[in-house]
């Protein structure tokens, strides 16, 4: 098992101490005894349990895909080898068993944490109810031939789309802005002006004022550590069963890009101008819940694996934190065993039939050995009949890369499987160039990327 894969079950273990860390893994037989004939086909077939996490097989094979596919379906990684399905189930059990010890650890209490789970409740609640809100009111935008023909008009440079597109968003704003004035004398929506002038004095503080700044725009840690726990609760916002504080409107001004972010924060009507176009969604989460939006399954089930992803990153992050960064010898020594991958990577031109199944690959294979033109053959056989040559690598052809680089200029190869769309298919491969890779001398200006 490699130091990759052990890693993650390590944690788990030090993490988990004694704890007999229990999961089951049913065979297909059990499956089939478990599940009710008349559901079979739409229960999902469980891999392995830990507490009250659930493996099922469709996630095990996704995980196995991602491995395959680290950067997408156009980019595999050869590395992979066979995949050991067991170690990567054992990888997926380990990492429910650190989500868990987050829990108890109360993670989710951590500021940054919950700001941004607090952010991920709120978009998508007040996604839902807008969305409800909007279907019932279909009627109001309804985009009509007239008024695209008017919209075009106005402005002749606009194509039809654009201008539906335009005339869309504009009722759009203009129906969200009045539900939204209905929404605030619903739960009596109020801003604390008084408070705005703090606003401006804490936001100067961190711009312009702060000893660890090394940026000149505002951190989530300076929110986090530079801001009392008093200046934090001021309020800015009230409406019925809920508030928006100082911490609110910071955390959301970290979410922009600094060059995104408003230019005039240093007066009141900067502030308040901000506090404005981030006050829809609480407005909307409150409706939401009213309306028991927040008790929905599909979002529940989205709250808790966003939950998760945050309690396994910090997990992770404190496990490491104390990890020594790796001397220059060591630097040194990884890239002398793995000079490859820092030099230009091996090339292949390649031409390729896929075929529909292994028999017919090897019928190719025979008209192709019996001298058979291959473009010929191709035109009449393949999956993809007007593909072009192109060059592939390590990278594209993955765990298929090795058996393609055996092959010499000119030579047909094959019947090989590759990586069709999100499967595998059979494919019969003409060796057009071959580049060995060109491996670079190490430098001190490559120690971060090593």
């Amino acid at each position: 098992m490699s130091n990759r894969r052990l890693l993650p079950i390590m944690l788990a273990i030090s993490f988990f101490g004694l704890w007999v860390v229990s999961y089951n893994c049913y065979s297909a037989e059990q499956q089939k005894q478990e599940q009710p004939v008349v559901k079979e086909a739409e229960q999902p077939i469980v891999v392995a349990k830990i507490s009250d996490y659930i493996i099922n097989k469709k996630e095990l094979e996704q995980r196995v895909k991602n491995e395959i596919f680290p950067y997408g379906y156009d980019q595999s990684n050869e590395q992979a080898g066979i995949i050991d399905v067991s170690e990567t189930l054992l990888e997926m059990i380990a990492e429910k068993a650190m989500i868990m010890e987050g829990r108890k650890l109360g993670y989710l209490q951590d500021e940054e944490i919950s700001a941004s789970i607090d952010r991920f409740k709120n978009g998508r609640l007040a996604g839902m109810v807008w969305m409800q809100y909007a279907k019932s009111r279909e009627d109001e935008l309804n985009i009509t031939q007239e008024e695209i023909d008017n919209q075009i008009k106005a402005n002749p440079k606009l194509k039809p789309t654009q201008a539906n597109k335009l005339l869309q968003n504009q009722k759009a704003n203009k129906l969200i802005e009045k539900y939204y004035g209905q929404l605030c004398e619903k739960f009596h929506w109020k801003k604390q002006s008084e408070n705005f002038s703090k606003v401006v004095q804490v936001h100067d503080r961190l711009l312009n004022q702060s000893k660890n700044r090394k940026q000149w725009w505002i951190l989530n840690d300076q929110v986090k550590d530079e801001v009392t726990p008093e200046e934090k609760d001021i309020v800015l916002a009230t409406y019925d069963g809920g508030k928006i504080t100082l911490k609110d409107w910071l955390y959301a001004l970290v979410q922009f890009s600094s060059p995104n972010r408003p230019k005039d924060l240093n007066t009141e009507k900067g502030v308040e101008a901000f506090l404005d176009r981030i006050s829809k969604a609480p407005v909307l989460v409150a409706e939401a819940k009213s309306l028991g939006l927040d008790k929905d399954k599909d979002y529940l089930k989205q709250l808790r694996d966003r939950e998760d992803m945050n309690l396994l990153g910090k997990v992770m992050t404190e496990k490491v934190k104390d990890v020594n960064e790796p001397t220059e010898e060591q630097i040194v020594q990884y890239f002398e065993k793995n000079e490859e991958k820092f030099g230009t990577p091996k090339t292949l031109k390649i031409d390729q039939i896929w075929c529909e199944n292994l028999e017919i690959a090897n019928k190719v294979k025979s008209e192709l050995d019996g001298g058979k033109d291959f473009d010929a053959v191709k035109s009449e056989y393949s999956l993809q009949k007007q593909s072009k040559p192109f060059n592939c690598y390590p990278g594209s052809e993955g765990i298929f890369f090795a058996d393609l680089w055996k092959g010499e200029p000119n030579q047909i190869v094959g019947p090989t499987k590759g990586f069709y769309g999100e499967g595998i298919k059979w494919r019969i491969v003409k060796i057009l160039e071959k580049k060995p890779a060109e491996i670079k001398e190490y430098s001190a200006n490559m120690k971060d990327g090593v």
